[in-house]
């Protein structure tokens, strides 16, 4: 897999390279990433990146000329990559495009500043994303998540396919809770289920907690679950359970 990321502040992602799932990737050989610096495509000797925008208004707005060279740059090395541009007004970035844009080959993300790009980018991007519906001071953190979530997806970054498919969100539901030593801590126990050493039994407890979690953190999630036969079985021994709590 191929990441490109056009920035004006390209040491920002020193961080993710240095450390963590994309660090690994790069090692592993699994990613080729690079980072661009937008002002190396500029013909200025101020090396400018923005500028007052068309009809008046608060804010500057980033020229459009940078990322078009770049982009014909890259389409003349013969890649046909898949552009992304992280924005508030974008569709609201989910597991399910994080899947989606893991079997992509060539991925290139244009961050922007300020109040944005110049809409004619809207040409030669692809995707517009959004990570929610807040505004953030510039598209790089935006793209750092979603490399992040996307690169989980990549076969060999993780090491272990099954984490992922059993992770919360991954699965539909959200994950059960988790506990580590001590036993006990200022009166809380861990509950007795997990230091059984029956598997099936806690198995069965993490299920049926993360059913519960989903349905009163998560609602959404739980409406739009397909739940498979091991689901629905823990989920009528939660009731019953909820109902015998209940007198």
């Amino acid at each position: 897999m191929r990441i490109t990321v056009v920035t004006i502040f390209p040491d920002m992602f020193k961080f993710i390279t240095e450390f963590g799932i994309v660090k690994r990737a790069i090692d592993s050989g699994i990613l080729d990433f690079e980072v661009v610096n937008l002002r190396d495509y500029t013909t200025d000797k101020h090396r400018t990146t923005d500028d007052y925008q068309y009809g008046g208004g608060p804010g500057m707005v980033m020229k459009i000329e940078p990322f078009y060279r770049l982009y014909d740059e890259i389409r003349q090395k013969g890649r046909e990559p898949f552009v992304i541009l992280p924005t508030p007004r974008g569709e609201i970035f989910n597991d399910k495009m994080a899947q989606e844009l893991s079997k992509r080959e060539d991925i290139v993300f244009f961050c922007g500043r300020y109040e944005g790009i110049d809409e004619r980018i809207t040409r030669i991007v692809d995707s517009e994303i959004s990570i929610g519906d807040y505004v953030l001071s510039c598209g790089e953190l935006a793209a750092m998540v979603i490399i992040d979530a996307t690169l989980r997806f990549v076969p060999g970054v993780l090491g272990n396919e099954k984490s992922v498919e059993s992770e919360s969100i991954t699965s539909g539901l959200i994950d059960h809770p988790v506990y580590t030593r001590p036993y006990e801590f200022r009166g809380m126990k861990v509950p007795d289920v997990l230091l059984s050493g029956d598997h099936e039994k806690v198995e069965m407890y993490r299920l049926k907690e993360s059913l519960k979690l989903t349905i009163l953190k998560r609602p959404d999630l739980f409406m739009k679950k397909e739940l498979g036969e091991k689901e629905k079985r823990a989920l009528i021994q939660l009731v019953k359970e909820l109902m015998k709590d209940a007198g």
